[in-house]
C-alpha cells in the first residue's frame, strides 16, 4: 500500500476490477515515505551507456515511454484533482565526476535523436541561467515535484470510492497458484482468492520473486527550512553525473532536499546509525553546488531501494506464474516506473497486449 500498490490499485479499480489491498506495515510507509519525489523521466541510466546494453532501439523506447510516464501521471493527477503540490519543473544533470562535458554533449544529442528534448549548456550558460558553476549539463523540461505521500492517499482514496478494499496491517503468509487463480494466505486467517495478484512490494522481495540481477541500495537524505528567497530559477531539479550522485529538489514551501551518499547494504539499524554522518556530508555537498544556501538539515531520514545493472524496473508477470505480477520499480526512478507499472499490469490483467511489456519483463532463464 505505498505508491506503487495505490497506482496499480487505482488504475485496475477505474477499469472495473475488484481490488483488494494488504500491506504488513500500513499505508504510505516503507520506501514511500523516504522518498525525494523528484519525478523525472530521465532514467538512472544514461541513453548512450544504455544503447551500447539494450540496443538502441529498446534503450530509447525506455526512454521516451519514461518520458510517457511522466506525462500520464501529470493528467491522471489533475484529472482527479488530488491535492498532492504537484510542481513543474525543469531539470540538469550536471557534470559530475563520472561523463565529463564532451559525454554530456554526446548524450544530449542521443536524446535529441531518439525524440526527446536535451539542451546541452555551457559552464555560462548554467552560471547565467541558474546560478550553478559546472562544467556544463543537459537541460530537460517537463518534468515533476510532488508530495508521494499525499499523491498515495488520493490515489487510495479514489480507488476506494470505486470499491477497491484495503486491510492493513495484515501479512501475506503464503500465495498458492493454479491455472484459474490464485490464494493468499494472511497472518490473521483469512485467504483472498482472486484471479491475478500484484507485489508491490519495493525492495523486499517475497521468495516467489527471482532475486537475479538486482542489489539493494540505501540512500541519505535532507531537508533545510524554509528559505524561499534563496531558490535558484525555476527552481530546477538537479542531479549529478557522480558516483555517488547528488539529486536536490525544492518544496512548496522553500525548502531544499537533497539525497544521496548512497550505499550497498539493507541493514535498516545500522543504514539509520549512519544518517547524521552522512546529513553533514550532504549538507556540505549542497554547500558547495550552492553556496547562497542555508544548507543546515532541519530534517534527514533514509531510505532503500533495489536497482539492475541497466538501471530498468521489471514489471509483468512471473516467469511460469502468469497470474501473478511483480512490480519492481527500481532506481531514481520509483514513481515514474510506478506509473509504468500500473498501465503494464492493467493491460496484463485485462487480457490486452502493451507494445512495450517485453522491455521490463522478467528475465525467461
Amino acid at each position: 500500500m505505498g505508491i506503487s500498490g495505490a497506482m496499480a490499485a487505482e488504475a485496475l479499480a477505474r477499469a472495473g476490477h475488484g481490488v483488494i489491498c494488504i500491506d504488513r506495515r500500513g499505508p504510505f510507509k516503507g520506501s514511500t515515505a523516504a522518498t525525494t519525489a523528484l519525478v523525472q523521466f530521465e532514467l538512472d541510466q544514461p541513453l548512450v551507456k544504455l544503447c551500447a546494453m539494450k540496443g538502441r532501439a529498446s534503450a530509447e523506447q525506455a526512454w521516451r515511454r519514461s518520458r510517457l510516464a511522466v506525462f500520464n501521471l501529470r493528467g491522471r493527477i489533475a484529472e482527479l484533482g488530488i491535492d498532492c503540490k504537484l510542481a513543474f519543473r525543469p531539470s540538469l544533470y550536471l557534470a559530475g565526476n563520472m561523463p565529463g562535458p564532451a559525454r554530456l554533449r554526446a548524450e544530449a544529442e542521443a536524446r535529441r535523436q531518439a525524440g526527446i528534448a536535451a539542451t546541452y549548456l555551457t559552464r555560462k550558460d548554467l552560471a547565467d541561467r541558474f546560478r550553478v558553476d559546472r562544467a556544463g549539463a543537459i537541460l530537460s523540461h517537463d518534468n515533476i515535484a510532488l508530495d508521494p505521500r499525499k499523491l498515495t492517499a488520493g490515489l487510495f482514496t479514489e480507488a476506494i470510492a470505486r470499491k477497491a478494499r484495503c486491510y492493513a496491517p495484515v501479512e501475506a503468509t503464503g500465495i498458492e497458484h493454479s491455472r484459474d487463480e490464485v490464494v493468499v494466505k494472511t497472518s490473521h486467517g483469512p485467504t483472498i482468492s482472486a484471479r491475478h495478484v500484484v507485489l508491490a512490494t519495493g525492495y523486499e522481495l517475497t521468495d516467489i520473486v527471482p532475486a537475479t540481477r538486482h542489489r539493494i541500495i540505501s540512500t541519505w537524505a535532507i531537508a533545510t527550512a524554509p528559505q524561499p528567497d534563496s531558490i535558484w530559477p525555476d527552481a530546477a531539479l538537479f542531479w549529478e553525473a557522480s558516483d555517488p550522485y547528488l539529486y536536490i529538489r525544492t518544496t512548496a514551501d522553500g525548502r531544499v532536499i537533497c539525497g544521496g551518499e548512497d550505499e550497498d547494504f539493507t541493514d535498516e539499524e545500522r543504514r539509520d546509525t549512519l544518517i547524521a554522518d552522512k546529513a553533514k556530508r550532504l549538507a556540505t555537498k549542497l554547500g558547495r553546488l550552492l553556496p547562497k544556501l542555508d544548507t543546515r538539515p532541519e530534517f534527514a531520514w533514509a531510505g532503500s531501494f533495489g536497482t539492475t545493472i541497466s538501471g530498468l524496473p521489471y514489471i509483468g508477470a512471473l516467469p511460469r506464474h502468469p497470474r501473478i505480477h511483480a512490480v519492481m520499480g527500481y532506481g531514481g526512478n520509483g514513481i515514474t516506473f510506478s506509473q509504468i507499472a500500473s498501465e503494464l499490469v492493467l493491460s496484463a490483467v485485462s487480457g490486452l497486449d502493451d507494445t512495450d511489456a517485453e522491455l521490463f519483463a522478467f528475465p525467461r532463464s
